[in-house]
């Protein structure tokens, strides 16, 4: 591993001294793929530092010991030194093995949400709205910017089914986590008995994809057009600026009515078009990976029960990995990231659960 880091760190100086290069500044491309390279580099390099100054310490304070000669107090203290930068040692050696664990790919991509109406009826409908406002607050705290791209409204305000793209730096790395079924226990408003009732929704998380990551015939597609609408038929458009695209090998069909414009509402169903091909040749290469691996924190399976939000107690529960907060109401204001954090962190100790075993 030190030999590697050693590597990393030579980069990592390389990179800092071509930055300063007036012809690499003015590229504006070559910039800022270093700027890339050296920001995920930063926090590799930070904490090798770190645990290589606590190893010079050591080192340190162990010939003064071997040597001898020192008075009671003073030995006392380089033992407490030796013990102390033995143990940050030990630290930094595990979150060393944690930020070289082979990064998601994906993690740097904006995405693309789906989320529809389950188990429940309106009050399913009525929750996809919810968690669709928890996603856009979530968004508006990270400076992330959210574009609908269709969407199927209902009479009490709620969504059949809503998809969304977010824009934004690490966005599928923060929110990849989030595919699945989400289940909420609440009491509706139209119940006269008081009685809970739970409702399901269905969340997929899409990576946005390039053309070159996907490729796509277009004779395998069918484009049809029709007139767009809303619920009870607001915001009926009078042309067919709708547009739906089937893939006929995979049976993928796509559509947006979002923008009065045909051609603009193309462009979002293709970019939808892409990233659910691409989703497929993931969710196969991902259920290869998770077959050989013991523990897994989410699977992306969207029959995958990972949540439960529950009124009555103001409580949100992520299954997978037995996470249970008492404060349902920030949560579903945007309040995310301890929930999200603690995915990203199980998951990435079961990589490296599974990198040590192989």
């Amino acid at each position: 591993m030190t030999e590697k880091l050693d590597i990393m760190e030579k980069r990592f100086e390389e990179i800092n001294e071509k930055l300063t290069d007036i012809n690499v500044i003015n590229d504006q491309q070559q910039y800022k793929n270093l700027m890339k390279e050296l920001k995920n580099l930063t926090p590799i390099i930070d904490k090798y530092r770190m645990y290589k100054a606590a190893q010079a310490d050591f080192e340190e304070a162990r010939q003064m010991l071997d040597a001898g000669g020192l008075d009671k107090d003073f030995k006392e203290m380089v033992s407490e030194q030796l013990e102390e930068n033995k143990k940050l040692m030990a630290e930094y050696t595990e979150e060393l093995k944690v930020l070289l664990l082979p990064k998601d790919p994906d993690d740097d991509r904006n995405v693309i949400i789906e989320i529809r109406g389950g188990a429940g009826g309106d009050e399913a409908a009525l929750f996809a709205n919810t968690l669709y406002r928890m996603y856009t607050m979530y968004a508006q705290l990270k400076g992330w910017k959210i574009e609908v791209i269709s969407s199927n409204p209902t009479e009490l305000g709620g969504y059949k089914e809503i998809s969304f793209s977010v824009e934004g730096e690490s966005a599928y790395a923060k929110l990849k986590y989030e595919s699945g079924v989400h289940r909420v226990q609440r009491v509706p408003e139209t119940e006269m008995q008081g009685r809970i009732h739970t409702s399901t929704i269905t969340v997929a998380v899409l990576p946005e994809v390039e053309e070159i990551d996907v490729e796509i015939n277009p004779a395998d597609l069918e484009f049809q057009t029709y007139r767009s609408s809303g619920a009870g038929g607001q915001h009926i458009n009078k042309t067919e600026s709708a547009i739906r695209i089937i893939h006929h090998p995979t049976g993928v069909v796509v559509e947006c009515q979002e923008e009065r414009s045909q051609h603009k509402n193309k462009d979002k169903a293709m970019k939808m078009l892409y990233s659910k091909l691409y989703e497929a040749k993931l969710n196969e290469q991902n259920s290869k990976i998770a077959a050989e691996r013991k523990i897994q924190v989410g699977t992306g399976d969207r029959s995958e029960r990972i949540r439960t939000y529950n009124y009555p107690q103001s409580r949100v529960t992520d299954h997978r990995i037995g996470l249970t907060l008492y404060k349902l109401e920030q949560f579903l204001n945007g309040d995310c990231d301890e929930v999200f954090e603690a995915l990203a962190i199980a998951d990435k100790a079961a990589k490296l659960a599974s990198s040590s075993e192989e």
